[in-house]
């Protein structure tokens, strides 16, 4: 289930949140309520940190309705997800798998409770091969850290996570956790996107082909302070 707390309403009181159930497949529900919140959050007058709840993973026969084209807009409102001009903020709580996994994996910021356990959705007797994969190979120390995961749908619990830094934290105490990252995440905006993207590309991309974007950003940076120094 997905349900949404100011997602689309555009209260100012505090961030907005979204909790989805790894329990269910994407559906057009879920893709509208991922696509609602980056709406609000996308808002150059919503500064405010996105935070998703997750928790759940799927049983046996969960792909039953689905199709290529609904997995696409999945993906894509996850990619959508991913480059939010915003810090976004993930609370996982025990089980987490398919949706609640794929969510997770574009967060920014990722609190966990100790009874976390990072499952990779298995269908027809193989792991999904979603983008899941390709992110749990991208945001680890290499592909033999995660390769049991990926091939056999080993589960990661919470410390095993935590040293693989798919998750920051790890916290009998998410509310207080949440409250502190909420505070000490600065940065908003186009700058935050550009980061962050230039952090997901150092994986990929050669100095040589990064450095353009990179001087741009700089650029960008001293443009704003000497802006910034002279009014």
């Amino acid at each position: 289930m997905v349900s949404a707390t100011e997602a689309a309403s555009g209260a100012p009181t505090g961030p907005a949140r979204l909790h989805i159930d790894g329990g269910r497949p994407p559906t057009a529900e879920t893709v509208a309520a991922i696509a609602a919140l980056c709406d609000g959050a996308e808002d150059p007058g919503a500064p405010e940190p996105v935070v998703l709840q997750l928790s759940g993973a799927p049983a046996s026969g969960w792909t039953d309705e689905l199709t290529v084209g609904l997995v696409s807009k999945w993906e894509r409102v996850l990619r959508r997800l991913e480059r939010l001009p915003t810090t976004t903020i993930a609370v996982a709580d025990g089980d987490c798998g398919g949706t609640a996994l794929d969510a997770l994996l574009v967060t920014d910021v990722r609190i966990a409770t100790p009874s976390l356990r990072l499952l990779p959705h298995v269908a027809d007797g193989a792991t999904w091969p979603g983008m899941a994969l390709h992110r749990l190979a991208q945001q680890t120390s290499g592909t033999g850290a995660i390769r049991r995961t990926v091939l056999h749908g080993t589960p990661l619990d919470a410390a095993q996570a935590l040293a693989l830094h798919l998750v920051d934290e790890v916290t009998d105490d998410p509310v207080a956790a949440l409250a502190a990252a909420g505070h000490s995440t600065a940065l908003a905006g186009s700058e935050l996107a550009i980061r962050r993207q230039l952090l997901l590309d150092a994986r990929t991309v050669p100095f040589e082909e990064a450095l353009g974007a990179h001087l741009a950003a700089c650029d960008r940076a001293l443009r704003r302070a000497s802006a910034e120094g002279t009014t």
